[in-house]
């Protein structure tokens, strides 16, 4: 999220107009369905410490205010599977609306702290952007996108 807005800052400023297209990327594609704790998370997966931690959250969120974001990271921050996110940004992009998906769902992570694995979660997310939520909620459930998806993470 902060690199994609310190490059749109940079292109706004540069006076370039950018063309991004989203590709589906898992940091964590064996996270299981139940979400884990952020902090529990890191501390896992790249050793940090209480310390290490807070001063990464701490140096997120300054940077995010300086970019107009906002980074609402707590003690109880979940980290979730986001597999099923991946499958409605690839639906939303072929609508024309992959990248406004991506803000949307940044946001409702970062900002709002809601879960983004959550098929009712995403399917509201789907309809704040101007999709249909009922098909969104139907390819959710369905998993019609999984293979495809899956492909393209593999590419």
């Amino acid at each position: 999220m902060i690199g994609y807005h310190q490059l749109a800052k940079a292109a706004r400023d540069a006076g370039v107009e950018l063309d991004i297209h989203w590709h589906p990327f898992e940091l964590n594609p064996q996270m299981t369905e139940g979400a884990e704790n952020l902090r529990d998370h890191l501390v896992s997966k790249y050793g940090t410490t209480l310390e290490g931690s807070n001063q990464a959250r701490a140096r997120l969120t300054e940077m995010g205010v300086a970019l107009g974001l906002t980074f609402n990271c707590a003690d109880d921050t979940r980290m979730y599977n986001t597999f099923r996110a991946h499958q409605l940004i690839d639906c939303a992009a072929e609508q024309g609306k992959g990248h406004e998906m991506k803000q949307a769902l940044f946001s409702t992570f970062f900002t709002r702290r809601e879960n983004v694995s959550d098929v009712q979660v995403l399917a509201d997310v789907a309809a704040g952007i101007g999709l249909n939520r009922a098909d969104a909620l139907d390819m959710l459930q369905s998993q019609d996108r999984a293979n495809l998806v899956r492909q393209k993470e593999q590419f």
